[in-house]
């Protein structure tokens, strides 16, 4: 069994969210949404941060260095030094924030659109290495989760408000995917996660201050308190991939702890999945 979370960087984000560990440089990327910054922390180092110019959800590894980040705004690449912007997608559209964000085996993105007021307008969307953009999916009211299955041929997507994760099968060769189907409810709002080497999704379970594992079947396998009451996101990360990194969120609690926004670490968690890059 793992041992209790720990504070591995307390940060007090307002909503962290998005971690991703950069297995090419031994650290783990993670944002502050609304304070728009991007994080790398190295587990044997300290926690830096970079400001942008909006609200990020998410950052991924390149393979020619820099990060794709997922802003409000669309899908854009930024340099090695963080100093030049190049949209690789743009797709602005009011009310709309940065929900989920994910690179295929091929290199391709897969993202989703959170309305703020998760009325449903939300949609997935592949962004091909050139830029073109493809919705997949819409009706997502909150598409907060995102994970692949270790075949990598089926997407997982969970939708915070219909409390449930869906799935789709992707051809790998060509990024097409089938309907979105049902996969199974979950009981409370699900928010980001991440799939182990046995195929079961471990989520960030939003106000329950605890994250699951759900067997390939849906079956309930694991729930594991957490001191942040408001989770977000979850991936494994470390030498191993074995230890289960958390971002949470502060901002909208009534009376946040001294966890609150912190980024948690579940150290020997289960054994996890390395990331694609983004190959631009």
């Amino acid at each position: 069994m793992p041992t209790p979370a720990e504070q591995a960087v307390p940060a007090g984000a307002q909503h962290g969210h998005g971690p991703t560990w950069d297995a090419g440089t031994a650290s783990l990327l993670w944002t502050d949404l609304r304070a728009r910054a991007v994080h790398r922390y190295a587990p044997d180092d300290t926690d830096h941060s970079m400001q942008v110019p909006q609200q990020v959800s998410a950052a991924k590894p390149r393979t020619r260095g820099g990060l794709l980040l997922h802003f409000d705004e669309g899908v854009a690449l930024y340099d090695a030094d963080g100093e030049r912007r190049t949209w690789l997608t743009f797709w602005a559209r009011d009310g709309v924030r940065a929900g989920e964000t994910t690179v295929d085996v091929c290199g391709r993105v897969w993202a989703t659109t959170v309305c703020e007021h998760e009325d449903g307008d939300g949609w997935l969307v592949r962004v091909d290495p050139t830029g073109a953009a493809h919705v997949i999916a819409g009706g997502i009211a909150a598409g907060n989760g995102l994970a692949w299955s270790p075949d990598d041929t089926r997407l997982h997507l969970a939708d915070s408000a219909a409390r449930r994760v869906d799935v789709l099968t992707v051809d790998q060769v060509t990024g097409d995917a089938t309907a979105r189907d049902a996969a199974f409810e979950v009981d409370g709002e699900p928010a980001g996660m991440c799939a182990d080497a046995d195929g079961c999704l471990w989520i960030a379970m939003r106000d329950r201050g605890e994250v699951r594992r759900y067997a390939p079947d849906g079956r309930l396998d694991r729930t594991v308190p957490l001191p942040s009451q408001r989770p977000t996101g979850c991936c494994f990360g470390g030498e191993d991939l074995t230890d289960l990194y958390i971002t949470t969120a502060r901002d909208g609690l009534a009376e946040p702890g001294a966890a609150d926004g912190a980024l948690l670490v579940l150290p020997g968690a289960g054994s996890g999945l390395r990331a694609h890059s983004f190959p631009g």
